[in-house]
């Protein structure tokens, strides 16, 4: 028992120092602000309320969180649970009522997955929400996985590079969604969730299918980590360590107007000589004979 608590106080502590360090990287949060952590009774925003709650006790700065959950009023949905929850532990928290099922359920043919236009619907009434109680930052439960997973879904279906950022000015500029578990692995956060027996609901009321791509994508990189432990942090690492000059994008790099500059000194690499360079060459002209 006393190896399964040491365990999990390492656990959290973990994932708290990971979401503190993301806030700061980022500027995620700043003094004054109203921060309004959207809940949707999964595992990620659980952990995330979690980790923002210890964070506006032990931060240098003040700011206040609120938990709001959106009821889609789909058919089964145990309404009292996040209440419950929410006013046992004393957290200031908004439940909105709106009945983007029904919107959903007409729009989406049969059998066709409904998770993107459930989202979209879903994030529309999160923006005017914040707007509305006048929240500085929308605090979504995003963790390093998902932000990988979209790399990977835009590649390989939108020929796009890009994914999901830690931190997001929204198109009218009205609002900044954050992702404070963004150096958060989703494998940690689903041990923790379980560990504090958090009261999770599932995201499968609406009966509409997993995004199928996502679900190959999430497999894919799963038995990626098993096999190299560290590569799916290593292209989250990626996503910070941006050089366009070795990509292909000419609106982010200039490659029309490249130039040579035979003035600049000359790389370690070049020390060679020309004597070499001409040695070389005589070799590679003789291995075609």
């Amino acid at each position: 028992m006393m190896q399964g608590s040491n365990n999990s106080k390492k656990l959290q502590k973990q994932l708290r120092s990971q979401c503190a360090k993301a806030v700061i990287e980022y500027n995620m949060i700043e003094d004054g602000d109203l921060v309004m952590c959207a809940i949707s009774g999964g595992k990620d925003s659980f952990v995330m309320l979690d980790c923002l709650l210890h964070l506006k006790k032990v931060a240098p700065i003040k700011f206040d969180v609120v938990a709001v959950n959106l009821d889609q009023k789909q058919p089964g949905f145990p309404e009292h649970i996040l209440p419950d929850y929410l006013e046992h532990h004393g957290i200031d928290y908004y439940i909105i009522d709106k009945d983007t099922y029904s919107i959903v359920k007409q729009k989406v043919p049969e059998g066709k997955t409904t998770c993107s236009l459930c989202s979209r619907l879903r994030r529309g009434t999160l923006y005017t929400f914040a707007d509305e109680i006048g929240a500085h930052k929308i605090a979504l439960g995003h963790h390093m996985d998902d932000m990988v997973e979209t790399l990977f879904l835009n590649m390989f279906n939108n020929g796009s590079l890009k994914a999901m950022p830690p931190k997001l000015l929204s198109d009218d500029k009205r609002n900044i969604v954050i992702r404070p578990l963004a150096f958060c692995r989703e494998k940690d956060i689903a041990k923790y969730a379980e560990i504090k027996e958090f009261p999770i609901i599932p995201c499968n009321l609406c009966g509409s299918q997993e995004n199928l791509q996502r679900k190959v994508v999430k497999e894919m990189l799963s038995n990626w980590d098993k096999q190299s432990p560290g590569r799916v942090e290593n292209i989250f690492t990626s996503l910070k360590n941006v050089s366009p000059s070795q990509l292909a994008d000419g609106g982010i790099f200039n490659f029309t107007d490249l130039t040579i500059d035979r003035t600049a000194p000359r790389k370690a690499y070049e020390h060679s000589g020309p004597e070499v360079a001409y040695s070389n060459l005589i070799d590679l002209s003789v291995s075609y004979e």
